[in-house]
């Protein structure tokens, strides 16, 4: 493989022309619009319902899916992608990928990049998408439903409530790609009213909650763990920052779930918010 198409030389040069302006069709395009070339589609939190209806349409008429493996539930595959060539991107690497998605394109295929979630929140999109870009071949985002909504769906709570909680961090621990230095979740867990919701960590919550017992949070502070949040399979467990490390552990769940740490995991002790209320209506009494 040549510099030029590197990968990494294509995510530089793409970075220093986004750097210098911005890309022409930021102007000419809003997400949801109809465009030209390979959609990075967010396949949502795993329930086929929760996939979006634009989503659907492109995996009804795909040739080609390019899909994140075990992280996209099958039925999503079963449901949208009958008639589609379907291949795991997992074990692939950039190397691989864009020139098999390169050359589906080139050759009239309709591509779809399939990625669990939304490709926005650790999806690692925009390499692939600059990849592709440096070799002529347009790319855009399809949002999707990340897999914190789909939790506070399954809690039935909000991830906000009014004196409780006005503020909502995605984050994730640190570990082999995030230094110590770059894990603030206690920092976001001391803010008080911040709902921290925490990415990739499945695998960590009993160090990640020993280190906030360290730090001197409160120990009573809710934390729910929802591993594969809108699954058939889905799972649900409470506790606190000192019990559900354990409860985890019980549970035996080592990957694929939201962790959520904060008052809002109850949903109790919220005030009534000024949207329903007299200050709201009053502009439209006699």
């Amino acid at each position: 493989m040549t510099d030029e198409t590197d990968p990494q030389t294509a995510i530089d040069a793409q970075g220093e022309r986004r750097r210098a302006d911005l890309d022409d069709r930021i102007r000419e395009y809003s997400a949801g619009d109809d465009q030209k070339g390979i959609p990075f589609v967010g396949a949502g939190p795993g329930d086929p319902g929760l996939l979006t209806v634009t989503g659907t349409e492109l995996l009804e008429d795909a040739d080609l899916v390019v899909h994140a493996g075990s992280l996209v539930n099958s039925e999503v595959l079963e449901a949208y992608c009958d008639d589609a060539e379907l291949v795991n991107s997992i074990g692939k690497d950039l190397e691989e990928l864009i020139p098999l998605m390169r050359d589906a394109y080139e050759d009239g295929d309709s591509v779809v990049r399939l990625h669990s979630g939304d490709p926005a929140i650790y999806g690692a999109a925009l390499e692939q998408m600059d990849a592709l870009e440096h070799e002529d071949v347009p790319t855009y985002l399809v949002p999707g439903v990340t897999s914190a909504f789909a939790a506070s769906a399954s809690l039935r709570t909000q991830l906000t409530l009014n004196e409780v909680a006005n503020h909502v961090a995605f984050t994730r621990p640190q570990g082999k790609t995030l230094s110590a230095e770059e894990d603030h979740i206690s920092e976001f867990v001391g803010m008080g009213d911040v709902t921290t919701c925490i990415y990739l960590g499945t695998h960590a919550v009993g160090e990640t909650m020993d280190r906030l017992l360290e730090d001197g949070h409160e120990p009573e502070t809710p934390v729910a763990v929802v591993y594969h949040a809108s699954w058939p399979d889905e799972d649900v467990i409470v506790g606190t920052i000192a019990t559900i490390g354990d409860r985890l552990a019980e549970a035996g769940h080592r990957a694929s779930a939201m962790v959520i740490v904060g008052e809002a995991v109850t949903g109790a002790g919220y005030e009534r918010s000024f949207l329903y209320g007299d200050w709201a209506t009053r502009g439209s009494q006699d």
